[in-house]
């Protein structure tokens, strides 16, 4: 009987994972990201390990970047330009693909969680929606029409810019590239930064959290314009927070000043703007789905 294969890499751990879809996970393991030889040698012998006896059908891996998702290209599976120490120009899936010779589908975390959630998660039945995860960092993937967003690369939704009142918090962001982008001013280590403590840590009604509320309702409103998704799906570390989600939507709604009108916006926002149904496994399940792509 077939199963496939999901890597997850993220900048702090990775998750691997055998089955077929969130009811069948055969195996799972979760291990502290430190080297490109370390974590991919770790992985491929989890996939020999666990998946004796059975056939393995593909693998999908599901990366932090920046890297290149384009078959065409000649670094196609590579993590590129990245600041993880000892990962730039990293062949990810080739060095995978060449030590366990099954098909290998490659893309960005984001972009194979939104996978996910569209296959077994909150975007299913929908063709065009966002994911996005608030956590070390910000980032966005987009399904538009089925099929994961690219162009010249893939969505770096957290390097947009938002408003920033230098006067009210004059917080100038973390952004290595960017100082007060999305990400330099409502990402995890950026709220520990600007108020000294984790953000787990803040109470309720701290004022932190109306305005990293507002922050990511600007995003969110350039993400509407320009991609006009059917929901916005948010996960990470900070939006383990439940009381933002109320907080984002109402600023959400204000800031939008019912231009688009939708149904969606004025009546159903708790619909649109969601947490993950498949929590913290929808990035390695999104792998799984990704290489059941891979492998047709």
């Amino acid at each position: 009987m077939a199963v496939w294969g999901g890597i997850e890499a993220g900048g702090t751990k990775f998750v691997c994972a055998i089955g077929s879809g969130p009811e069948d996970v055969r195996a799972e393991v979760r291990y502290a990201t430190r080297g490109p030889d370390e974590d991919i040698g770790r992985a491929v012998r989890f996939f020999r390990d666990e998946a004796r006896g059975e056939r393995l059908a593909g693998i999908g891996i599901a990366s932090f970047g920046p890297l290149d998702p384009d078959p065409e290209s000649p670094t196609y599976g590579y993590v590129t330009t990245t600041p993880k120490p000892g990962w730039a120009n990293t062949d990810f899936a080739g060095a995978v693909q060449r030590a366990l010779r099954v098909p290998v589908g490659f893309d960005t975390d984001v972009n194979v969680a939104a996978l996910g959630e569209g296959r077994w998660g909150a975007g299913r039945g929908l063709e065009t929606f966002v994911y996005l995860t608030i956590g070390t960092g910000i980032g966005g993937g987009a399904l538009v029409r089925g099929e994961m967003l690219h162009g010249l690369s893939h969505p770096e939704m957290g390097h947009v810019h938002v408003p920033h009142n230098v006067v009210e918090d004059p917080f100038p962001g973390i952004c290595l590239s960017h100082g007060d982008c999305l990400e330099g001013l409502a990402c995890g280590p950026a709220i520990e930064r600007r108020w000294g403590m984790p953000a787990e840590d803040l109470p309720e009604d701290h004022p932190a959290w109306d305005l990293e509320a507002m922050y990511l309702a600007y995003g969110l409103l350039a993400y509407v314009a320009i991609l006009s998704p059917q929901r916005i799906i948010m996960g990470g570390g900070v939006m383990s927070q439940e009381h933002l989600f109320p907080r984002i939507r109402r600023w959400f709604q204000e800031l939008q000043n019912d231009y688009i009108r939708s149904p969606m916006f004025s009546e159903r926002i708790d619909e649109y703007i969601v947490p993950p149904q498949l929590g913290n496994r929808a990035g390695v399940l999104g792998a799984i789905a990704l290489a059941q792509r891979a492998a047709g």
